[in-house]
């Protein structure tokens, strides 16, 4: 079922095209990277109580089940770069407004054990946080939907593990890290740096030449264009088995990266630094899976690649459980993002090519209902496993039970689905 539309509209892109989309990705990871630190730590500095300061950057994260599905429309809808670059400047604005409204709030109050101390401000920003992640879910859709109309069919595994590997470095470690330092010079500054950043991304997405509608131009009511995405995943079996595995492959992640603050903390004896440079070196190894992809695919079967790269995790679950120290734990980090990255590699680029282009943003917005709606399922299950397993196992057992159980977990996902990667692929 290949897409000859895409494969067609991609051959007409210029040359320079997918560096233009590359460079964008990339700001744009950016400024979400430093986000990961900016909204945490600002809300610190407003109150102390952790479920406050929880709440902020989860704010950016419910649009992702709230507006999955309406982003896929749209993306079906409207020129996917015009989407793209509207998206990049809610963004910019809410982010310059987030920072302005900081600089207005100079010097902020001492922070509260119970409640808000800035309650204007910590509503402000909690609205902000609110839109800024409605516009990141119908960007990062629109842009893997348009992938495919820059770059050849046969090139889709190598483009999807730059970009991965470009999503990582600025989400995981260039972000963060820059994120840090510049909340530390003045406390605005990370929201301006983000703005700057994206508004970049969207100049850079503006300039890039070719034709990014959506193949057929619809005109059904939403709720039909809605029905004929879910349709689609349904009625092919190999969509079937992807969605199904992305699901519960990220339910258990969730379910073991929550799981390794206290396992660190707890068993391990280590601290903040030492947990940091753990993620730090499972970052290193998503940026060295998606470069290695599409030498990979040339080496093994894809269905084989896929086979293997989704049973690995099992014994990394394992490892990171019965580790002796933390250096077992970083080297089980490092293959698993890895193997994360090479399976999510072949799973898009697999979905870019069979689906077709004018209605791929559905789609892709049913899997990533299906993988971000599993994320805060995964993120309770892992603390009721150590609640219940605390009393009969003791707390240090208790700690390493979500690992077992998600190694357990991945290792009957990859079992159900070994014969379907096998074959589906080919």
């Amino acid at each position: 079922m290949a897409d000859v539309s895409s494969e067609n509209s991609a051959q007409k892109s210029q040359p320079g095209a997918f560096v233009k989309f590359g460079a964008a990705v990339g700001l744009a990871n950016l400024g979400d990277g430093i986000a990961v630190v900016a909204w945490a730590w600002i809300a610190s500095l407003l109150t102390r109580d952790p479920l406050w300061i929880a709440i902020l950057p989860a704010a950016l994260r419910v649009p992702w089940v709230l507006f999955a599905l309406p982003s896929g429309i749209l993306a079906d809808r409207m020129d996917r770069k015009r989407l793209i670059v509207i998206c990049d400047l809610i963004r910019t604005l809410a982010y310059g407004m987030a920072g302005g409204a900081m600089v207005l709030s100079l010097p902020l109050a001492e922070p509260v054990i119970d409640g808000i101390g800035s309650p204007t401000l910590y509503w402000n920003l909690l609205s902000l946080g609110f839109v800024t992640g409605c516009a990141e879910v119908a960007r990062d859709n629109a842009a893997q939907s348009m992938l495919p109309n820059i770059v050849p069919s046969d090139s889709l595994e190598r483009a999807n593990g730059l970009i991965g590997s470009i999503e990582t470095v600025g989400n995981s470690m260039a972000g963060p890290a820059l994120g840090a330092f510049i909340v530390a010079i003045f406390v605005p500054l990370p929201f301006l740096a983000i703005a700057v950043t994206l508004l970049f991304a969207a100049l850079l997405t503006a300039f890039l030449k070719g034709d990014f509608k959506p193949a057929e131009q619809r005109t059904h009511a939403w709720q039909v264009e809605l029905i004929e995405g879910f349709r689609f995943v349904v009625g092919h079996p190999m969509l079937r088995v992807l969605v199904l595995i992305t699901g519960f492959w990220t339910f258990f992640a969730e379910m073991s990266v929550i799981a390794l603050v206290l396992h660190i903390q707890e068993n391990l004896n280590a601290g903040a630094t030492t947990y940091g440079l753990i993620l730090a070196v499972g970052a290193i190894g998503g940026v060295v899976g998606g470069l290695a992809v599409a030498s990979l695919t040339k080496l093994f079967p894809t269905g084989v690649l896929a086979q293997w790269m989704n049973l690995v995790a099992t014994p990394m679950f394992l490892m990171i459980a019965f580790a002796p120290g933390p250096i077992t734990v970083a080297a089980a980090m490092f293959v698993f993002y890895l193997s994360g990255i090479v399976w999510n590699t072949l799973s898009i680029s697999y979905r870019q090519r069979v689906v077709p282009d004018e209605i791929r943003g559905r789609v892709n917005s049913v899997y990533r209902l299906f993988a971000w709606g599993m994320m805060p399922l995964g993120l309770v299950a892992s603390g009721a496993i150590v609640s219940m397993a605390e009393g009969p196992l003791g707390r240090d057992t208790a700690l390493t039970m979500p690992f077992l159980v998600a190694a357990a977990g991945v290792f009957v996902l990859a079992a159900l689905s070994w014969r379907p990667l096998g074959s589906g692929f080919q």
